[in-house]
């Protein structure tokens, strides 16, 4: 059977979840028609995950201009852009409505296991770039599809790939066996079986992001509580503590954001919270009680605790893309011309020069990673960015290179701007300053600044 001519064919988006569905839209509004795949049995399958956590942005931050343009003729009315809705309140008033209106172009439980170009591995050159790419998807139940294809979206994010415990970037060893009392979300604390984990308990939360900020602060509120008391949290960082290490506070742009470093702050100075710096783990073992002890690279172990949250980071799912050819960045597994602009090797700060088609890029043309998966291992991602990214994509795939190559996003500071992020500096690498500051941004009818798409 011969593949038909690319032009004939859909766009495949990977993942119905903030960026994946708006991708769709833009593609709509382009005169294209996509074809999204998650593998998930509803739209926003990660949200849904994390949907009692409430997003540092706002509802202004969060709904893709042109996904509201597409939703506004079927009656839906946008919630007040100036509130912050939970990750259940944005799949629910947005995420489900925009896929419902996508219609048959979304299908769920639909998991892709396999990007390739039509009879040609990714060996061969002869032709390549005229065949159309081949996706083969698996069904939930069972059924095996091949759908051709004039472009891949790859929107499947990156929540399913959290990153372990050990500073190596490997499991710690005793993490797996350890699974039963570790977790890798931020806690549910309003689900009575969560709850009863941690209330009166110990609990190392290991991460130094905005997710291991609103962990730490929501065990000072259970410890606050009649109920909660003897509730103490253990935090763990692989550096030291220093100015930037709980976020840009007042000085943040976002000021949600700002106000969970601030909050962490709090669970610290208050007695609820107890940081332990410089800590590399290396070990999770069990006492003889069946409580966990961390053990760090340098020898030293931690009194026992009864739970370990780990929040520290995520990585991309790159296994079912084997057959195309990505450039990728070797540090942050993300494409080699967005990675320096938010390496945290060179920098701390979450402000990013604006981008889209061509820093997504790769050898393989017509492929592009978006939304979180396009940062790679990089955090600090912010869901208008994915809007961005897809706006400016979807116009590259339509043939609009004006349009796509256009600055249409101004990203807000994060009050935080340094040297490196990743390992022990000097105290004045934290006032070095120079390679935060952004170029200057055009900022042309996009709306407010950009919000968390990422978990917290």
């Amino acid at each position: 059977m011969n593949a038909p001519a690319p032009t004939e064919l859909p766009v495949v988006v990977v993942g119905a979840g903030p960026a994946g569905l708006a991708a769709a839209a833009h593609l709509v509004d382009q005169g294209l028609e996509p074809l999204v795949l998650e593998t998930g049995p509803a739209a926003g399958a990660a949200v849904r995950e994390w949907s009692h956590v409430k997003l540092f942005s706002t509802w202004g931050e969060v709904v893709d201009p042109v996904a509201e343009k597409l939703l506004a003729p079927a009656g839906w009315t946008k919630p007040d852009p100036a509130t912050y809705p939970s990750g259940g309140d944005w799949v629910a008033q947005y995420l489900e409505p925009l896929a419902d209106l996508l219609g048959e172009r979304v299908r769920f439980g639909a998991t892709v296991t396999g990007v390739s170009r039509s009879g040609r591995d990714r060996i061969v050159d002869a032709d390549r770039e005229t065949q159309p790419f081949v996706v083969h998807v698996h069904h939930a139940g069972g059924r095996e599809e091949r759908i051709f294809a004039r472009a891949v979206i790859d929107a499947s994010g990156t929540w399913t790939t959290p990153s372990p415990a050990g500073a190596s970037g490997l499991p710690a060893l005793g993490e797996k066996s350890a699974a039963d009392r570790v977790t890798y979300r931020v806690p549910d604390l309003q689900d009575p079986a969560v709850r009863a984990r941690h209330a009166g308990r110990r609990t190392a939360v290991i991460g130094s992001g905005a997710s291991a900020f609103t962990a730490l602060a929501y065990l000072a509120d259970l410890a606050r509580t009649e109920a909660g008391t003897g509730t103490k949290a253990v935090w763990i960082l692989r550096r030291g503590i220093s100015g930037s290490t709980f976020g840009g506070g007042t000085a943040d742009q976002l000021p949600a954001r700002g106000a969970l470093g601030l909050a962490a702050k709090a669970a610290v100075d208050d007695g609820y919270a107890d940081a332990v710096t410089g800590f590399r783990t290396e070990a999770i073992e069990r006492d003889g009680s069946g409580r966990l002890v961390l053990v760090a690279e340098d020898g030293r172990r931690l009194e026992p605790v009864d739970e370990v949250i780990v929040l520290t980071g995520f990585r991309p799912d790159l296994s079912f893309l084997s057959e195309v050819r990505l450039h990728l960045d070797e540090r942050l597994q993300a494409p080699v011309e967005l990675a320096p602009l938010i390496d945290p090797n060179q920098h701390s700060c979450g402000t990013v020069y604006p981008h889209g088609h061509r820093e997504l890029s790769h050898p393989e043309q017509g492929i592009y990673l978006v939304g979180m998966k396009s940062y790679g291992r990089a955090p600090t991602f912010l869901a208008m960015t994915g809007y961005e990214q897809v706006r400016s994509v979807a116009s590259a795939i339509a043939g609009d290179l004006e349009s796509a190559d256009r600055v249409e996003l101004t990203l807000p500071e994060t009050g935080v701007c340094g040297g490196a992020g990743l390992f022990d500096e000097p105290d004045d690498a934290e006032q070095s300053g120079g390679c935060c500051a952004a170029p200057a941004t055009l900022r042309i009818g996009i709306g407010a600044p950009a919000g968390a798409s990422g978990g917290c």
